[in-house]
């Protein structure tokens, strides 16, 4: 049957209908349905019973082949999706379309695949937008007649150029939509980085940072399980210290690995993330208990503290579900994080137990220099006395006077050490009234004066942590009045602002040089920074070596003021 020509009527329902398919393309944002549109509308357009569209890749390989007409056993008896050969071929690149009356007569056909129905008219036209090529649309035998006509082809090229317009859209906003996601997933990631360090760097509590880094590594990962390991002190040894979620006992039947031994060695003795995509096949994973409680994947992440290992971190799901790279390199940052904020937590335990050998050392020097020596010198000269009894009895009985004087004061320096180290508590007392005990005890204690003035409200309602820190530093700086600066008069004072509570203590004593004080970790000055701090508060202490010195301590007088950092 020979083609005949459109009426003008036929030409202007197709531009019409041409018109009303563009606005529909352009509608459509998703690729996917767009590209079944396009197909089917040129299918339409040119009465076509065969239609199909390639579309490229950005290599101009063809990625994507979308056909109309044939039915689903038709496909599945045809071995392959085109590869580009032939006229298909011929079109990548193209800048011009294709028509023939007869595909097989056309010497760049290779022919159909066995399976593909054979086909005879054909029209091919390229999808460009300016110099790029997105596709190709191929029509194939024209519905009662023996090829497609130049109208045809001016059709499908003017539809080619709205969907090469609508692809180029279509594919803009799914690259929007891929980064949107990939920005939210980084903004996620970041605020779990976020997070973790600051949860990490709220504490030096070893168990407390152990549970928020697991805790918070599981609830952003949506895990059913995960366990933390430390490094033993040999060197060698993973011991667990913390499992949460699921299956405890499975988990539980192995704690030890050592340094290469399973999943948990390797991550340690390679020092990056280990993963297990399936458990059950895994010849490196050596607790089949967990298998048997069904879970099928699980990734080992090492704790690390610059080049130190500090142990292992590992997570476990049931899930099937891989998880990808980022992920990966995501955990790997918390385990960095973990690392560091146990090392610190580790060596500030460290410091801890050194301040306490040191403050212990500079006790039994203290003692050894000041209360030992005294009572070996009562010892001498009571052993004078023993002669002198019957030679000189006067001479004897000042001895024995010096003595008991001697003695006394002995017995005072003892009672001040004890004022100084015995943990003391305000019970039921007030700040003001604590105070005024610490005062009285000083006096009876060191036979020294010392004064306290202060608001006419006894601070009641000063929260019991900030009334504790006070009174803690008072008694620390009037012990230190005691025993170092050899001060002869203590003045205390409180008072208070809308905001805070202020306690100065000022003595006369013998002062001292606050720069070489701070060198010593154990010294009491540390302490007192420390309670302060601890409550949102803070201490500044000015001393001047033979002009005496001043503690000026605040603390916050409610919780809702913001507290020191």
């Amino acid at each position: 049957m020979t083609t005949s020509l459109l009426t003008r009527e036929q030409l202007q329902e197709r531009l019409i209908a041409l018109h009303q398919a563009s606005l529909e393309l352009v509608k459509d944002i998703s690729l996917e349905t767009l590209l079944e549109r396009i197909v089917s509308l040129a299918c339409d357009l040119v009465e076509a019973r065969y239609a199909a569209l390639g579309v490229l890749d950005d290599e101009g390989k063809l990625e994507r082949f979308i056909t109309i007409g044939l039915s689903d056993k038709e496909i599945k008896r045809i071995p392959h999706l085109p590869t580009g050969r032939g006229l298909i071929g011929a079109l990548v690149g193209a800048t011009e379309p294709i028509r023939l009356r007869d595909v097989l007569s056309d010497p760049r056909s290779v022919g159909f695949p066995p399976g593909h129905p054979h086909m005879h008219s054909f029209l091919g036209v390229p999808i460009r937008v300016g110099e790029r090529q997105h596709g190709q649309i191929y029509l194939t035998d024209k519905i009662g007649h023996d090829e497609f006509t130049p109208e045809d082809e001016q059709i499908i090229q003017m539809l080619a150029a709205y969907a090469g317009v609508a692809i180029q859209n279509a594919r803009l906003y799914e690259e929007l939509r891929r980064r949107d996601e990939d920005l939210t997933r980084r903004t996620e990631d970041l605020a779990l980085l976020n997070n973790v360090a600051s949860a990490l760097a709220s504490s030096l509590e070893l168990d407390d940072i152990l549970q928020k880094t697991l805790t918070l590594v599981m609830n952003r990962m949506d895990m059913e399980a995960g366990e933390l390991f430390l490094l033993e002190a040999d060197g060698q040894t993973l011991r667990m210290v913390l499992h949460r979620g699921q299956a405890a006992d499975a988990f539980w039947t192995r704690n030890r690995f050592s340094i290469g031994e399973g999943i948990v060695g390797l991550a340690a003795q390679e020092r990056e993330p280990i993963i297990s995509t399936d458990l059950a096949k895994d010849l490196r994973f050596l607790r089949e208990a967990v298998v048997k409680a069904g879970f099928r994947q699980m990734v080992a992440i090492p704790l690390l503290s610059g080049e130190n290992l500090i142990g292992v971190l590992s997570i476990a799901t049931r899930r099937e579900d891989v998880l990808d790279r980022r992920t990966i390199q995501l955990l790997a940052a918390v385990g960095t994080w973990a690392g560091l904020a146990i090392e610190n937590a580790r060596l500030h335990d460290d410091a801890r137990r050194l301040a306490v050998l040191e403050e212990r050392e500079r006790i039994g020097m203290d003692l050894h220099d000041g209360v030992i020596q005294s009572i070996f010198g009562v010892g001498l000269s009571l052993e004078n006395v023993y002669h002198l009894i019957e030679e000189n009895p006067s001479q004897a009985r000042r001895y024995i006077q010096k003595a008991i004087e001697d003695l006394n004061q002995t017995i005072r320096d003892l009672r001040a050490y004890i004022l100084d180290l015995r943990p003391r508590h305000l019970g039921n007392e007030s700040l003001m009234e604590g105070l005024k005990r610490l005062v009285t005890e000083y006096r009876v204690h060191t036979l020294r004066k010392a004064f306290l003035t202060g608001p006419q409200d006894d601070l009641s309602d000063l929260p019991q942590d900030r009334a504790l820190a006070l009174f803690h530093i008072c008694q620390e700086a009037l012990a230190n009045a005691a025993k170092h600066a050899e001060a002869q008069r203590v003045d205390i004072s409180v008072w208070t602002t809308s905001e805070r509570v202020i306690l100065e203590i000022t003595d006369d004593g013998r002062g001292f040089d606050i720069e070489k004080a701070t060198r010593s970790i154990g010294h009491g000055l540390a302490n007192m920074q420390t309670r302060a701090r601890s409550v949102g508060g803070d201490v500044d202490i000015t001393s001047t070596p033979g002009e005496g010195t001043t503690v000026l301590a605040w603390v916050p007088r409610t919780n809702g003021q913001k507290t020191a950092s």
